[in-house]
């Protein structure tokens, strides 16, 4: 049976998760960790003709969903 105990410091450990968490995510925006503009337009340069072959056979028709 959960008590107010309980309760209290299942409480208090999200919230210090959550802050750590934010904490994490501020640091990352102020490194500019996220500002990666040239990865998608690079990543393409670096597919093979099969990798593009095979993304276009998987992606779903319209016509296959009626």
């Amino acid at each position: 049976m959960m008590n107010i105990t309980m309760v209290g410091v299942m409480l208090a450990t999200s919230l210090v998760i959550g802050l750590l968490g934010l904490i994490a995510f501020l640091w990352g925006l102020k490194n500019e960790q996220f500002d990666d503009e040239k990865k998608m337009m690079q990543g393409v340069l670096f597919d093979s003709e099969e990798d593009l072959r095979h993304a276009a056979n998987n992606k779903p028709n319209k016509k296959d969903k009626k």
